[in-house]
């Protein structure tokens, strides 16, 4: 059935681009840095004779150094919580548009078992399975477009949590100018401290906690 949450990874002008328009916006996966996940996606795209291709993706797993480091670096990255049921509503009556878990494999079983037409976006290698990655994807054979906007509800964001690099003496103005988006306010949201844990700290060290 998959997680009851999905996690969208990206930085601060996206995610104000998000508050601001309520819509999520699908782009062109040709700058990804994986080329073996783009490279099946213009095969689809070929296959389809589509004019567009775009993706937007999402993962289900809990907060992890590498999902910070690789999709949302340095101190404006954003951590974005969806419901994923009202996130799919949101989506799924689009006829264009696509969601579905990603499916990994490996180079062996893709090569005895080609993958059909259909499961070549939501296809990647073995080695990225702990990304647990959900994927949108827009597909059109009559409209080229670099970008798809699907307009959703702000409802369906749970929580918004921002860098673990961003300075703790940054955070309150941020959150202060995320909140004072038209029905951004009871949106919770707070500073990752994936790197600074004081509970995580105080489990061995609370002597030298107590007088810092």
């Amino acid at each position: 059935m998959g997680a009851v949450r999905l996690m969208r990874y990206t930085n601060l002008a996206s995610t104000i681009h998000i508050l601001r328009n309520n819509c999520l916006t699908l782009l062109s996966p040709k700058t990804w840095n994986d080329q073996n996940d783009s490279a099946y996606i213009a095969e689809y795209k070929r296959r389809k004779k589509a004019k567009s291709v775009l993706a937007l993706c999402f993962t289900e797993t809990i907060e992890t150094y590498h999902h910070w480091s690789t999709f949302a670096p340095g101190c404006d990255g954003v951590c974005i919580e969806f419901d994923r049921h009202a996130l799919i509503d949101a989506v799924q009556n689009d006829p264009d548009v696509k969601a579905e878990y990603v499916r990994y494999s490996t180079i062996d079983n893709v090569e005895h078992d080609p993958p059909g037409d259909e499961e070549l976006p939501f296809l990647k290698r073995l080695p990225y399975e702990p990304e647990k990655e959900f994927r949108i994807i827009f597909m059109s054979t009559k409209v080229n477009t670099e970008a798809k906007r699907l307009p959703i509800l702000l409802t369906a964001i749970k929580h918004i949590t921002l860098s673990p690099w961003m300075p703790e003496a940054l955070e309150a103005s941020v959150t202060a100018t995320l909140k004072s988006i038209p029905e951004c306010d009871a949106i919770p949201m707070h500073r990752s401290t994936l790197l600074n844990n004081e509970d995580w700290r105080k489990a061995v060290e609370p002597d030298l906690l107590s007088t810092v």
